[in-house]
């Protein structure tokens, strides 16, 4: 009798989606064996998180499970190991075939695991695979969006209850905890998962008055002080004046998918410029969501948006004023930072799938941050859909 099989949560349908995009693309680089540890692939691949690895064959399409931890799943594709040695014995002994090119995600791993694991495989051509597996999670499946999109509704709903939580003499730490406290009762999980070296962030960025114009060491569009130096991003404990703007960017990750969504909210009256560069952004959105289709470079709308930018006269306030980020957008998915990156000098191509991040933001000094993100969907035939839906204009408190 078959063992039932409880490591993999995803539909059959599901992973064979998956798991086909990550094999045509090992095909192509004549990769047989990919070996995964990631917490993110092995999400993506399994639709849950194991203390193990996944052996994917490229020649039979097919994935087995060897887990560490827990030790309460199982399935007929699943064996319980103590340490990675014992992979290839248990291979062998149930007629696992583990090729001559060996695909590890050297990006994602740490050197002593790398390291590791070229001991366990020794004597075969070790590569790197993490450019594969980011390829292939950025064509989102109609499952995946449906994920990304259910996430998106419940953000939106929460944003929408943001200035309700405003009580005068609100410092911005009060306020984060308040919004963020919101978004948890809600059903958020509060992770944030990031690609890249040294990327943190908790729950929310929140960005009251000068704040935003404090550099930070993380490459987010937006930096902040912090309230502590081990984590110098976001609010930093100031007290939210009038005249001032609070920017909310706020996890959005209901499902184990994220959206990605910044809204700007304001104490009594703010200067003209503020206002002149949150309407820009809002312009800029909506002009990158039409011409957004498939076949088109990243990087054009990039440029797009800098015609747009210095149309309006606004470059010195662009992404930043102390510091200025490089990007004005990218994918988003089980990581907050996926592909395609909207940059200048990005390769990226749009495909139908991709789930993006639109952010074009403004930093004005003694006002602070304004502008929007929406997570938007590239479609087949017109332009991206929006899936965060909460007011784009400046929300009074």
């Amino acid at each position: 009798m078959p063992r039932s099989n409880n490591t993999i949560l995803l539909s059959p349908e599901e992973l064979s989606l998956r798991l086909g995009k990550v094999v045509d693309l090992m095909k192509n680089e004549s990769i047989d064996t990919a070996v995964i540890n990631d917490n993110a692939n092995i999400f993506y691949l399994t639709g849950r998180v194991i203390d193990g690895y996944l052996l994917i064959d490229s020649q039979t399409s097919s994935m087995q499970a060897f887990v560490r931890r827990p030790s309460d799943i199982s399935g007929p594709t699943t064996f319980s190991i103590r340490k990675p040695e014992d992979i290839p014995a248990i291979a062998a002994e149930n007629d696992i075939s583990i090729g001559d090119k060996i695909g590890l995600e050297r990006d994602n791993s740490s050197w002593t695991t790398i390291h590791r694991l070229s001991k366990v495989f020794e004597g075969r051509e070790i590569c790197n695979i993490d450019h594969i597996l980011m390829a292939a999670r950025s064509v989102k499946t109609p499952a995946e969006i449906k994920l990304i999109a259910a996430s998106g509704i419940r953000q939106s709903e929460v944003y929408r209850k943001i200035p309700s939580l405003y009580q005068q003499g609100m410092t911005d730490l009060d306020f984060q905890i308040e919004i963020e406290r919101q978004l948890r009762m809600a059903g958020c999980l509060g992770q944030f998962r990031i690609a890249g070296d040294s990327m943190e962030l908790f729950m929310a960025n929140i960005l009251v008055g000068d704040n935003a114009d404090n550099p930070s060491p993380y490459d987010f569009a937006m930096g902040g002080h912090g309230a502590h130096p081990s984590l110098p991003v976001g609010a930093d404990g100031s007290v939210i004046k009038r005249g001032q703007t609070v920017m909310v960017d706020a996890n959005g990750n209901f499902t184990g998918y994220m959206t990605d969504m910044t809204r700007v909210f304001a104490l009594g009256k703010i200067a003209d410029d503020a206002l002149r560069a949150h309407e820009c952004s809002r312009l800029i959105c909506h002009t990158l969501a039409e011409i957004a289709r498939p076949g088109v470079e990243a990087k054009y709308l990039y440029e797009k948006a800098i015609e747009i930018v210095r149309g309006e006269n606004l470059e010195d306030y662009f992404m930043g004023h102390r510091q200025h980020a490089g990007f004005i957008g990218h994918g988003v998915g089980i990581q907050i930072n996926e592909h395609p990156v909207i940059a200048p000098r990005s390769r990226d191509i749009l495909r139908e799938g991709n789930v993006i991040a639109l952010e074009p933001k403004f930093v004005i000094p003694g006002t602070g941050a304004v502008g929007i993100e929406n997570t938007y969907v590239v479609t087949a035939d017109g332009p991206m859909q929006c899936l965060t839906t909460a007011p784009e204009e400046i929300i009074a408190l």
